[in-house]
């Protein structure tokens, strides 16, 4: 038998050490800006089309490239950051595998145009699926141009498997600010269909994130600085009332290189315990700065995850720095043992002669003899040997409750739990409101409806409840396009991040379909014209649109649900009535009907249930009667 194994050709091993360096437009974005930061650009242009699948082009002033480095660089395993394996323990550039540039050529037609500083001339060279085609010299100014043209171009399949522009778009975007975040000082711009998204000037880090995500995170920041024997920590945390849904703005860098660690994340959120408010996430932007020899970043080729040498130390120095930022800047909750509270509640803001003495206002026409007291008659159950048992009153004073009684001060009417069919005396004298269904309810705490039900009692939760009738309204007004819309008095503008203002524009059809008039206006701002009419009118347009993104991003990420049933969750969640509202009688019978004609009417939009039934037995277990 002959034999079977042999050597692939390097086109071919190209494509398959692409399948893990180069997974999308965005990996190629990440590659070629690092290797500019790397040539030791102070400026960075990056310009794409339909999302990088028809162009990414990197422009830098770094230090170029030789006729020889220009041809070199396209070689597997070619790379100038490292000579020896003992490099790999010091490294601190941001490439070093010599495989980006070998499998962008792979899959995809690259021209490179680059020229030393000390040369005349640069030099050009066009590569098409690994194969030079074209290599001359031409006049060029001093840095590296490199245009990456119909990624994936022979690899259909991968092609393919991309997702819409607006997707690709937004995880270019999401590359872009790691790398600009990791290093303010340097100018970047990017460039999308003819339209500048970023034009980012050096300056501190603060104003680098105030940059990226919008001026309202002024605010939102608190500065984290640590200096160690093991790490250097820096960077900004955000305040725990601006908090979000979604993990959104987290950002670790070791190094300056961004990396995901849920070790160290859960240091941070460890940090932010008891002060954070449920199911949400704080914003961080975090570096951390170490010796080289104590990491290893060669774990995986996308140079995202790393292993520490003591990482236990790590967790304790972040998790501590954090807190003690919180509570500098006192937003963590502090008790003071020094001061003296005995007398707090008893100082008034009042002069003396305005304060006044409480009163004990009561009847003064009160008679406790106006009836005349019970007389005690056998009663009809002789069998008990009990004797309080065996007597019963024929007649009760009615007027006893009146002696404290404070005249024009009506008390409000408790309503009873179940109906009664025959109505006693002293029942009658009580009017009980009804609604309009015959049927009694009322809520507890402004948070859960009780009704009443032929085997006990119901209890529904109002705000699961309205988002479940939402959702399926808003879901059948996006199957049918039926969607109504409220003209807005006076427009409201809107200012979005761009990584947002690119998920609007790929929802904007449907928004527009459920009764949203949005309008783009300028590079990331949208104008809202009008809103859907059964929102009502006590509505901030701002608010439920900022909402309704970011529960659309969560539901995104954590639930993976179709776009139609995501933008209806959303907006579900961000207009119904939430927990607290006080809902009267009428309003109460109305969601009751229409939860009931939900195709659904027991389980939320979230898999929980929104209608929890207590039987006349299980009453009667609780209170041990059985």
């Amino acid at each position: 038998m002959s034999d079977i194994i042999q050597l692939l050709p390097d086109a071919v091993a190209n494509q398959i050490a692409a399948g893990e360096v180069v997974q999308r437009p965005a990996s190629a974005v990440k590659e070629l800006i690092e290797n500019a930061i790397d040539a030791g650009a102070d400026r960075i242009k990056l310009i794409v089309k339909e999302a990088g699948k028809t162009l990414i082009q990197v422009i830098d002033n770094g230090c170029g490239m030789s006729v020889t480095d220009a041809r070199l660089c396209f070689e597997r395993h070619a790379t100038s950051k490292i000579r020896k394996a003992e490099d790999l323990f010091a490294i601190r550039s941001m490439g070093f595998r010599g495989e980006a540039m070998a499998s962008i050529a792979a899959i995809a037609q690259v021209e490179l145009k680059t020229r030393r500083v000390e040369d005349e001339l640069g030099t050009v060279v066009q590569i098409e699926g690994s194969k030079v085609v074209n290599q001359f010299p031409e006049a060029l100014p001093a840095g590296t141009n490199i245009s990456i043209k119909n990624l994936f171009y022979n690899i259909p399949a991968r092609r393919n498997f991309l997702k819409s522009n607006s997707v690709e778009m937004r995880h270019i975007i999401e590359e872009f600010q790691r790398i600009a975040l990791a290093h303010p000082e340097i100018f970047f711009s990017l460039h999308s269909e003819n339209n500048e998204l970023f034009h980012l000037t050096p300056g501190t880090l603060k104003q680098r994130i105030v940059h990226l995500f919008g001026n309202n995170y002024n605010q939102k920041l608190v500065p984290v600085e640590e200096e160690t024997t093991i790490i250097d920590l820096k960077g900004f945390i955000g305040k725990p009332e601006y908090a979000k849904k979604t993990r959104g703005e987290q950002f670790f860098f070791v190094n300056k290189r961004f990396i995901r660690d849920p070790y160290l994340n859960h240091a941070v959120m460890n940090a932010y315990e008891e002060i954070l408010p449920a199911e949400t996430f704080p914003m961080y932007v975090l570096f951390i700065d170490i010796d080289p020899s104590k990491i290893d970043i060669n774990v995986h080729p996308t140079k995202t995850e790393i292993k520490y040498e003591d990482d236990k130390a790590i967790y304790a120095i972040i998790r501590s720095a954090v807190k003690r930022s919180l509570g500098r800047y006192n937003i963590t909750p502090s008790l003071d043992f020094d001061q003296e509270t005995s007398f707090s509640g008893m100082i008034s803001s009042k002069p003396l002669e305005e304060i006044q003495a409480p009163t004990i206002t009561f009847n003064p026409n009160f008679n406790p003899f106006e009836n005349e007291i019970g007389t005690l008659r056998p009663s009809s159950n002789s069998r008990s040997n009990d004797y309080s048992s065996r007597f019963e009153r024929e007649a009760i004073p009615k007027n006893w409750d009146t002696l404290y009684q404070i005249t024009e001060n009506e008390s409000p009417v408790q309503l009873p739990l179940i109906d009664t069919e025959e109505e006693s005396p002293e029942a009658a004298e009580v009017v009980i409101p009804k609604a309009e269904n015959k049927k009694s309810f009322f809520q507890i705490h402004n948070r859960y409806i009780v009704s009443q039900i032929h085997s006990g009692i119901m209890l529904i939760d109002q705000q699961a409840a309205h988002e479940r009738i939402l959702f399926e309204h808003y879901k059948e007004q996006l199957e049918n396009n039926q969607g109504s819309s409220q003209q807005s008095l006076f427009p409201t503008t809107i200012d979005l991040s761009p990584a947002d203002f690119e998920l609007m524009d790929d929802i904007l059809p449907e928004l527009q379909t459920l009764g949203f008039q949005l309008r783009p206006f300028g590079k990331t701002t949208y104008i809202v014209d009008g809103i859907p009419a059964d929102l009502g009118n006590n509505i901030n347009e701002k608010q439920i649109i900022e909402q309704l993104l970011e529960d659309y991003k969560h539901n995104r990420t954590e639930l993976k649900v179709n776009k139609r049933d995501n933008l209806a969750k959303s907006l579900a969640k961000s207009s119904a009535i939430k927990a607290g509202t006080a809902l009267d009688n009428e309003a109460i019978a109305e969601l009751i009907d229409k939860l009931f004609a939900c195709e659904s009417p027991n389980i939320s939009v979230h898999g929980k249930p929104t209608i929890i039934t207590l039987t006349l037995t299980e009453l009667m277990e609780k209170f041990d009667k059985i």
